[in-house]
């Protein structure tokens, strides 16, 4: 019922940029808050940036913050990671993700993922 797909990953050096998008399918997108998540290979998947249903509030990461911009287009059911300063570190496949219950904040639990795309950061 809903799909999630992400696009943008690719390798990239140091000090580069990166724009991911993840468009929404199968309900009402401007409803919902949307979260980015990445894994690196060995690690936890942990959330990296967030925006709430209405798209006021953000959240970020400490390890991105200042470097990466998380914002959405209602319009075009998708949601954005700009990615500025790319570090070694920010190498991880990044996972677009949506909660269930609708008109919440970004720190709510998140039940629908994309598939992933691979961001590799080389030095």
């Amino acid at each position: 019922q809903v799909q999630l797909v992400e696009s943008g990953g690719g390798l990239v050096q140091a000090g580069g940029s990166l724009r991911l998008s993840c468009t929404a399918s199968g309900r009402t997108f401007s409803s919902y808050a949307m979260g980015w998540f990445r894994q690196a290979p060995g690690k936890e998947r942990k959330l990296v940036a967030a925006i709430d249903w209405s798209g006021v509030i953000t959240h970020y990461a400490d390890s991105v913050k200042g470097r990466f911009t998380i914002s959405r287009d209602n319009a075009k059911n998708t949601v954005y990671l700009q990615m500025n300063s790319l570090k070694p570190e920010d190498t991880a496949v990044y996972y677009c993700a949506a909660p269930e219950v609708a008109f919440t904040g970004w720190g709510t639990e998140y039940n629908y993922w994309g598939q992933g795309t691979q961001v590799t950061v080389s030095s």
